[in-house]
């Protein structure tokens, strides 16, 4: 029971960090490009290096943080005005081989040792030279402390059945939340959205009492990290459902459907595609801040794999949903890890060692994956009539 309950706060505490929220921003990013739009965006580990990168470096050469915010969105910015220009007017697969092409690029130059006072080379630049800003803003204090004193610990003494009862309460409260979010439970409007927050808080609510985990305060990678991720994780999920109530988000949907039908309205579909790859781009610049924060900037961090990471945690939560985003990063990040502490603890090092578990726990996510678009192209959260696209 106490292995079972190492693997799960090893689980716990890979969702929760920062690396994961970050990963999310990127993917609500993509969910723009690809789900809301019929974007093939494969360069979205571009956007993230440009914006590590931008605030990186400004911080490195003595500017302020803001400053080094706006630099990275800058350059997410004008990266997606280079590749959108050239490619948006032709078919999709056109900007999946422009945009995964320049993201390589973009890591080749990263390594170059000619711009080794910029960039670091291959080494990178290490967090210790811009982390200090971001530390100094945290209100949580010195120390360490659990994120919810009172957990399964403090009732009959952490007894194994409170632990197995909890576990069930949390699956069925998950079970209950996945089905209120895709309209299964018969509530619309108002009754909806509050049987998720209620649904989602007590959930929340049970991990921390099942899984304490804890952590410092502001270190490297402590709660003030944690914190400020989720937090822009929240809002950014926020603003992408508001985009997309919108008249505009009405819009891309259209794009993404039928091109033809839009451009007969008179609506430039050029310009609504550039406008979805610059705000998906920011996003994903903002997710590379958070993603080097707790540790440091280097190019092959951010490499094509990442990419892909993104395109998985998209199809496993659903494309074109507002929550699938996060809940595909969060069952990502979290299952690859149980995976491998679970071949670690329970697979002797003489069939599986240590680096051969790491592999392993990517063969098992591929997997899935496979069976998920085959058997659920849609994802978790998502409807099989947002898989229309005119790319």
């Amino acid at each position: 029971m106490d292995t079972i309950q190492g693997i799960l706060n090893g689980m716990m505490r890979e969702t929760l960090s920062p690396q994961t929220a970050a990963v999310a921003i990127a993917v609500i990013g993509l969910n723009i490009h690809l789900g809301f739009t019929g974007l093939l965006n494969f360069g979205q580990a571009g956007f993230m290096l440009l914006g590590a990168y931008g605030m990186a470096i400004s911080v490195w050469h003595g500017l302020p943080f803001a400053v080094g915010i706006l630099f990275g969105l800058g350059a997410a910015l004008i990266f997606a005005l280079v590749l959108g220009v050239p490619t948006l007017k032709l078919r999709g697969d056109y900007l999946a081989i422009v945009t995964i092409s320049a993201a390589e690029i973009l890591r080749y130059v990263g390594r170059s040792s000619l711009l080794s006072d910029f960039t670091g080379a291959a080494q990178g630049i290490p967090g210790s030279q811009y982390r200090t800003p971001f530390t100094s803003l945290s209100f949580f204090g010195n120390g360490s402390f659990t994120l919810w004193p009172f957990n399964y610990l403090d009732v009959a003494g952490g007894a194994a059945w409170v632990r197995i009862l909890g576990w069930i309460v949390l699956v069925a409260l998950i079970v209950g939340l996945v089905y209120v979010l895709r309209g299964k439970a018969g509530l619309a409007g108002g009754a909806k959205v509050g049987a998720a927050v209620v649904l989602g808080v007590l959930a929340v609510l049970l991990v921390f009492f099942l899984f304490p985990v804890p952590n410092q305060s502001t270190g490297v990678n402590g709660w003030w990290v944690r914190f400020v991720a989720w937090t822009i994780v929240a809002i950014c999920t926020f603003l992408v459902f508001l985009l997309v109530r919108s008249p505009w988000g009405r819009l891309l949907r259209g794009v993404r459907e039928d091109e033809d039908a839009i451009r007969s309205l008179g609506k430039n579909v050029f310009s609504i595609k550039m406008q979805a790859l610059i705000i998906g781009g920011l996003f994903g610049a903002i997710g590379g801040m958070i993603y080097v924060l707790p540790s440091s900037t280097q190019p092959d961090s951010m490499g094509r794999s990442l990419t892909f990471f993104c395109y998985t945690a998209l199809l496993i939560g659903g494309a074109a949903t507002i929550f699938g985003p996060v809940l595909g990063a969060l069952i990502f990040f979290g299952c690859r890890i149980g995976i491998k502490y679970t071949a670690s603890a329970y697979i002797p090092d003489s069939v599986m060692n240590a680096q051969q578990t790491e592999q392993f726990s990517y063969i098992v996510v591929g997997v899935a994956l496979m069976l998920i678009v085959i058997f659920r192209p849609q994802g978790i959260l998502g409807n099989k009539r947002e898989l229309r696209f005119d790319v």
